[in-house]
């Protein structure tokens, strides 16, 4: 059964919630005041199940202008609004606020109910009808279905349901595979259950049993139950009316309240900055200049903001322009979310706009760049936006479990969108993507990094790992260039090699100088053969050189010197010799101790034993609580 999320909209006493209990059989009125005064202070719900496999979970909101407030925290979330104009009085101020506020909230589709037309003459409906096209046709849902109803005579009613079914089935279907979110519109304790929380499900699949938060605050939970529509089930789906009983601190009443929104994955986060695309009422008589603080209303949750311009000068009605919310509470969104702006004092709807980033950097203006990469980040393609998210975090790149966050696409179009990244030439290594621009200019900031390791010290055959890494800039992740130095050794652009890697065509090549000093040592080891001195046994002269490391590597490099111990070098040919002797002499016998060997071996004990432990690592000879064994060749 498809389940759509429909609201109501207009102006107070147009008959919304008389129109919904014709629809529904329920009274949304439930409170006590609301009853003795004859209007809708809270959000009230209902279920609207149409034939088997249609079913609209109903909010019905305030239409009083001092409950625009909750009326907003009912819109949050809408998937169709039923627009409600009483037909015997017309569009009047909350139909207007009202309309806007779904409009700025980019609702996908509404349907204007014409209420209480058994009170009208057919003349003046007409005229009702005109008006309501007019005012109407300046939002996003001109040509809009207009349907004359009775909630009193139940004329109409048939009609609007199709139409509603219509308006349900064209409204986009939100993902049931995306990352669970439910903005809290009621918080209650029920005695002998606990604590239940209230909401549309935004996106995702809620379950029984499932560990949640309740974000900001971060108060972990679990649900103990489910309710879908007032009945009871083992999981929610998005765009279900859902109520959840929950224990922990995410069940806590003292903690929890209406604003929250309860989440499952881990990558959800507050922030305390929104960068937003604005647009300005036509009608407003506002400015938003810098640092003009505002209601900011975003899913179920209004807090105070300072609005920090991108723009140059301020925004006036009808306008457009980046701003930066700086938050006085935090919120918790993602990219593509939609938020109401309402000034300060008097309060009154002005603006809105969409989230583009959700945790962005402090901003001041922008460039021409950044201005192109927002708007690419807010693109229906799902490849577009998430390459502009990645090129706007340039070398932080972007953990790939916000990927959904920061691109507001659902996680099931993440994975193939990131895929397509990287057959283009982005980067996607230990949890982390990056753009194909940054993998570009890492490869070559690499690159060089190799060429100066190998001029700094053209003796070694390797440039160090460590060194490498050391080209991209100190705050880029470590997985950056692990990742970007692997891709280049699969593309034979760098070989890897023990200790590091090295360009491809590249060989140590000494100098004259250095050709003479590596003869000399070499000499030097084979003429001690076994009894070799170590690194500290040198003559002064020779350790003094400042590349006599690079030259002990080197022949160790070439295979000419063995290392058996730290500091102890061996000429290869001596070690090999060694080896033979060993096996000739010895193979087949056991227990036998270090004197046997130095029978063979003929040297001092100093260095016997390194040497020992030296055959031991290469299987010459085994060592066991007996003493040693050399195997039979």
């Amino acid at each position: 059964m498809r389940s759509v999320i429909l609201g109501t909209a207009g102006h107070i006493d147009h008959g919304k919630t008389a129109l919904v209990g014709a629809l529904t059989g329920v009274d949304t009125d439930r409170l006590k005041e609301e009853k003795a005064r004859g209007i809708t202070i809270e959000l009230g719900f209902a279920e609207f199940v149409v034939g088997d496999d249609f079913r609209f979970g109903v909010v019905d909101v305030p239409g009083h202008e001092a409950f625009v407030r909750a009326m907003v925290a009912g819109a949050a979330g809408m998937d169709v609004v039923l627009l409600v104009v009483a037909g015997d009085e017309g569009v009047m101020p909350q139909t207007r606020e009202h309309l806007a506020i779904v409009d700025l909230l980019a609702v996908p589709e509404l349907v204007v109910a014409l209420t209480k037309c058994d009170a009208a003459d057919d003349e003046w409906l007409e005229l009702v009808e005109a008006e309501v096209e007019e005012v109407v046709g300046e939002t996003r849902y001109a040509g809009a279905s207009i349907v004359r109803t009775s909630a009193h005579t139940g004329d109409g009613l048939e009609e609007l349901t199709e139409v509603l079914v219509g308006a349900g089935t064209r409204a986009r279907k939100a993902s049931e595979d995306d990352l669970v979110r439910l903005p809290l519109d009621r918080v209650f304790t029920i005695q002998g259950t606990g604590t239940v929380v209230t909401g549309s499900l935004w996106s995702g699949t809620l379950s029984k049993g499932d560990r949640v938060r309740v974000v900001p605050g971060d108060h972990e939970g679990r649900v103990r139950s489910l309710q879908v529509h007032g009945r009871e089930a083992e999981r929610a789906v998005a765009g279900d009316r859902t109520a959840a009983a929950l224990i922990g601190d995410g069940g806590d009443r003292e903690l929890v309240a209406r604003g929250g929104v309860l989440v499952t994955d881990e990558a959800w986060e507050p922030t305390w900055m929104l960068t937003c695309r604005v647009s300005m009422l036509p009608t407003t008589p506002w400015l938003i200049e810098h640092n003009q603080r505002v209601h900011v209303h975003h899913g179920t949750a209004e807090v105070l903001a300072r609005v920090a311009l991108l723009e140059d000068g301020a925004l006036s009605a009808g306008g457009e322009g980046w701003v930066q919310l700086r938050l006085e509470t935090p919120l918790v969104a993602r990219a593509r979310d939609r938020v109401v702006l309402r000034s300060y004092s008097p309060v009154t709807t002005i603006g809105g706009g969409v989230v583009v980033e959700p945790n962005p950097p402090k901003r001041n203006r922008l460039s021409e760049q950044e201005r192109g990469l927002l708007d690419r980040v807010s693109s229906d393609e799902p490849v577009e936006s998430v390459v502009a998210a990645l090129e706007i975090a340039g070398w932080y790149g972007v953990e790939a479990r916000r990927l959904p966050l920061v691109t507001g696409h659902p996680e099931l179009v993440i994975g193939p969108a990131v895929e397509s990244l990287a057959a283009a030439g982005g980067v996607s290594v230990g949890g982390r993507s990056f753009a194909a621009s940054v993998a570009h200019e890492a490869a070559e900031r690499l690159l060089e990094a190799v060429r100066q390791a190998h001029a700094a010290d053209p003796l070694r055959p390797e440039a160090p790992l460590a060194a490498v890494r050391a080209g991209l800039p100190s705050w880029a992740p470590g997985e950056l260039a692990d990742g970007v130095i692997g891709r280049l050794v699969e593309q034979g652009r760098l070989d890897q090699v023990e200790g590091g890697v090295r360009l491809p065509d590249f060989r140590p090549d000494p100098d004259e100088d250095q050709r003479q000093a590596l003869a000399s040592l070499l000499n030097r080891y084979r003429e001690a053969g076994l009894a070799a001195p170590s690194i500290e046994e040198l003559p002064e002269d020779v350790r003094a050189r400042p590349d006599f490391r690079s030259l002990m590597r080197h022949l160790e490099a070439e295979k000419h010197l063995r290392a058996v111990a730290d500091g102890l070098f061996v000429a290869t040919e001596a070690l090999d010799a060694a080896e033979r002797d060993v096996v000739a002499e010895l193979g087949g016998r056991n227990g036998l101790s270090p004197g046997d060997f130095r029978d063979v071996l003929e040297v001092t004990r100093k260095h016997l034993i390194p040497l020992l432990t030296h055959f031991d690592q290469r299987g010459v000879t085994i060592r066991d609580e007996g003493g040693r064994s050399v195997p039979t060749p």
